[in-house]
């Protein structure tokens, strides 16, 4: 009890600040950096150095009312051919534009719900994709799998294009939530498209679940951290539900009476934590756990652990290639998003020009921030000689801000000439203390709780 209520003093309960996806964060995004950027990003880029891409799929049979990703409804699949065909375009003007010689190191498939797609489809897309940025040999496939709306003809569809690693979206098993939510997922539904993905070879899987939904206690979520040990998934992760429906309409549909208390609610995230823990899984960050082996915890050990819009990351290409509606780029010189609503997005393609609207060009301030940032999010250490090595006099400029944590937040840090640390006990702290560092704070915006 004393310690949440110190943590609630510090603000744990109350504060609403950014996950660190990236930095700056997509809220401080402007039309000043368009599809002109892109262009230009995407021309210089070093075809020796394998890039990531990522295919956004913004189509869902059903939608969870909990979700807050940019999706659309449909019953057909006649919008859904329609936007491929305009991916196919982009990706055509992609390959235009990319050097000669590039090459992919990750792709990731994501939505909305890419597995809405049918095997003839799967094929024509990454056939598409491979076309316009062929794959490095040692390359790594991922997609988003709805258990609920997939079979193994796709299965099979994905894996012949050379998937190699599914994420599996569970939230939470026990009926009542999930009736809650909108998300009705039986475990024996999940249980046999794991097994089928296994089957086909799948050496990687990933299962995403989410804390702090309606209806949720102790027993039901340690039930659920049960139900997904008994999948055997290489890596976890376990979300904070983002309550937003000024964002999200569909989430006025949740109960919020039904939601559990900021105490509660933290017990939950203790709960499943601990589950994950006992079984064998290192932490990862703040919100991810992986086996011994796993490309995400063999990043942590070697101190190659990043971050990126999906969350923790052993994906070491510097620049992401988005596509599709509404998808973020990520270049050396800074982010641009396309148009984020589907229509806008194939006005664009079509007219055949790239789709970019907002975008941030990175200063070499918001490149030390943004280290600084992301080894506290990944690490829980500031290494401030990493900074002075990497960018010189100018990390000096941290100093007030380190100065801060250190003396906001006591015992619950360690600071010597070297390093600014955050201990297990000030570790849920950790968004809150990054924030001290993020020098974009635009005004109205209102993020997600940090507990």
């Amino acid at each position: 009890m004393q310690q949440i209520e110190r943590l609630r003093a510090l603000g744990l309960f109350d504060s609403r600040v950014p996950r660190y996806t990236s930095y700056p964060t997509a809220p401080v995004f402007s039309a000043a950096t368009d599809n002109a950027f892109q262009a230009r990003a995407l021309a210089s880029l070093d075809p020796a150095v394998p890039v990531s891409v990522y295919i956004h799929i913004p189509f869902c049979e059903r939608l969870c009312w909990f979700c807050a990703c940019r999706t659309q409804g449909t019953q057909t699949l006649n919008p859904v051919e329609n936007y491929i065909a305009t991916v196919e375009q982009e990706l055509a003007l992609l390959a235009e534009t990319v050097p000669a010689g590039l090459r992919m190191g990750r792709l990731h498939w994501g939505g909305g719900t890419p597995t809405i797609l049918p095997p003839a489809l799967i094929h024509r897309l990454a056939k598409a994709v491979k076309a316009a940025i062929p794959p490095a040999d040692d390359w790594e496939f991922s997609v988003e799998i709805d258990p609920t709306l997939v079979d193994r003809d796709k299965i099979a569809a994905l894996s012949a294009e050379g998937m190699n690693r599914a994420s599996i979206g569970i939230q939470d098993f026990d009926p009542e939530v999930q009736a809650a939510i909108g998300r009705t997922q039986p475990y024996e539904v999940t249980a046999a498209c794991v097994a089928d993905l296994r089957a086909a070879g799948i050496r990687s899987l990933n299962t995403d679940l989410v804390y702090g939904l309606p209806h949720q206690d102790a027993a039901r979520i340690a039930d659920t951290v049960d139900k997904v040990l008994s999948l055997r998934p290489d890596r976890v992760a376990l979300f904070g539900y983002a309550h937003v429906p000024w964002v999200a309409k569909r989430q006025k549909l949740i109960d919020e009476a039904a939601l559990p208390g900021d105490e509660e609610r933290f017990a939950l995230a203790e709960i499943a934590a601990d589950g994950f823990r006992s079984a064998g899984f290192s932490p990862i960050g703040i919100d991810h756990f992986a086996l011994p082996g796993d490309g995400l915890e063999q990043a942590l050990q070697t101190g190659h652990l990043r971050r990126n819009f999906q969350g923790y990351t052993d994906d070491h290409c510097p620049t992401l290639i988005g596509v599709g509606a509404s998808s973020i780029s990520r270049f050396a010189d800074g982010y641009v998003q396309n148009a984020p609503a589907t229509a806008a997005y194939v006005q664009r393609v079509e007219a055949g020009e790239f789709s970019g609207t907002r975008g941030h060009e990175l200063t070499q301030m918001d490149r030390l921030r943004g280290r600084a940032i992301e080894m506290l999010m990944c690490d829980f250490v500031l290494d401030r000689k990493e900074l002075a090595s990497r960018f010189g006099a100018l990390a000096a400029q941290l100093n007030s801000d380190i100065a801060e944590v250190a003396e906001t937040y006591g015992d619950l840090v360690t600071l010597d000439e070297d390093s600014l640390c955050i201990l297990p006990a000030g570790r849920p702290l950790t968004r809150i203390i990054a924030s001290v560092f993020d020098a974009h704070k635009p005004d109205g915006v209102r993020y997600s709780q940090a507990s």
